[in-house]
């Protein structure tokens, strides 16, 4: 059966870009419902414009040239269609507004780089990684839909402003599921994504030029939240006669002394555990998120915690030695946690691998390339973000260093 297209061309203007009192003249494409817009490079005063006609409305004989170039452009958009019904093409808005621009209609489309990417990098992107790439898919998705009322853009379209634009609308954007708009850093990330993404256009020659080089990104230096040796005595000390907030809690202490990520703990498995040279269990593994090794000795408070919980039915039933359970769910226990144990914190797992870092190893004098080491890293700097010299070590190591002086004074 033969396909018959809808097909349509009306001009509108935006009003809320005002310039001089003038507004832009956008030409509206539509195809089987499908629609997207296109600056005709001409302005008009809103006084000016009939909406419903699509055209200027006066007698002088500048009005009379502005709706001969837009009856001229129509014409145009119309004959481009056809030009696409005749070579057999797939007909679409932006196909149609390509051919206007003088644009190969075989070249690729932002979503076009986005599938690409997570395509591609699904067998080289962990899930957790992959899965901010998504999101920031759908951010671009919505932004491109209801900003620029476009279904999709060419990657030849992209440029400072289109990026700039991009960041403005997430700054501002109130997703459904909180209230406030994103933090800066979380802007950032999604825009760190989206050059990613970008510059392997670039690379691949799908893009002559990169529309984010004259673009930085511009994280907020952010104070990593850790336990003090108090806070942690609190929780360690504190028994839950509710089965699953005690879980989360021995889950939460065995990580404080192993600085073991969520993911990692979870996947912890009986094979994961040796003999090591100092004859005492270690963990030996690979961390999920990077596939660095990381080597443990397991401390006297952790190893009680794996002999609790390592013939549990839920650990032996799934090979590993601890019950499965959700992110989600012991972050949500946590706070519970929390509020019973009087932490005045915003208490989330990963907070157990920053006291690891910071009051079980750091503060105890335990050197940061070792730390570094244990944590699974691949650079010293990237240990210093997680890692914190208490006000308590530096005062330690001021004391020491004074009697130091004072020995070589008496001498």
């Amino acid at each position: 059966m033969k396909k018959f297209n809808t097909f349509g061309i009306h001009f509108v203007i935006r009003r809320h870009r005002l310039k001089d009192g003038k507004a832009p003249i956008y030409a509206r494409i539509t195809v089987n419902m499908i629609r997207c817009e296109i600056s005709v490079k001409r302005r008009i005063k809103v006084s000016n414009w009939n909406n419903g006609k699509g055209m200027a409305t006066g007698k002088t004989p500048e009005i009379s040239r502005l709706n001969s170039y837009l009856e001229n452009v129509r014409s145009q958009l119309a004959n481009h269609y056809q030009d696409l019904i005749s070579s057999k093409q797939e007909v679409t808005p932006e196909a149609i507004k390509n051919l206007f621009l003088g644009m190969d209609n075989s070249g690729k489309t932002l979503k076009e780089l986005i599938e690409y990417h997570n395509v591609r990098m699904d067998e080289n992107l962990k899930w957790g990684t992959l899965k901010n790439y998504h999101t920031t898919a759908r951010y671009i998705d919505l932004f491109l839909r209801k900003k620029m009322k476009l279904d999709d853009i060419h990657l030849s379209e992209l440029n400072y402003k289109f990026i700039s634009d991009f960041e403005y609308y997430l700054k501002k954007h109130r997703p459904t599921d909180h209230q406030r708009p994103m933090g800066n850093n979380a802007v950032m990330k999604h825009m760190e994504r989206l050059r990613k993404m970008v510059t392997m256009s670039v690379r691949m020659e799908w893009l002559d030029k990169d529309p984010f080089s004259a673009y930085k990104l511009h994280f907020t230096k952010v104070e990593r939240e850790f336990l003090t040796e108090i806070e942690l005595a609190a929780i360690e000390k504190k028994n839950f006669k509710i089965e699953r907030l005690q879980y989360v809690k021995d889950l939460f202490i065995f990580c404080c002394y192993t600085g073991l990520s969520y993911i990692d703990v979870i996947n912890l498995s009986p094979n994961n555990i040796s003999k090591g040279i100092n004859n005492m269990d270690w963990i030996n593994a690979k961390r999920e998120k990077t596939n660095n090794p990381i080597k443990i000795p397991i401390l006297p408070r952790a190893q009680q915690l794996i002999d609790k919980y390592r013939n549990h039915p839920r650990s032996k039933a799934k090979g590993t030695l601890f019950p499965d359970i959700s992110n989600q769910k012991l972050n949500s226990y946590l706070k519970e946690i929390a509020d019973l144990c009087e932490i005045n914190k915003n208490l989330t797992f990963h907070i157990a691998r920053h006291t690891f870092a910071t009051t079980v190893t750091l503060t105890n004098g335990v050197p940061i390339e070792t730390v570094s080491k244990m944590l699974g890293h691949s650079s010293l700097k990237t240990t210093q973000i997680y890692a914190k010299i208490l006000d308590q070590k530096i005062s330690e190591d001021m004391d020491q260093l004074q009697s130091k002086l004072e020995n070589k004074v008496k001498l």
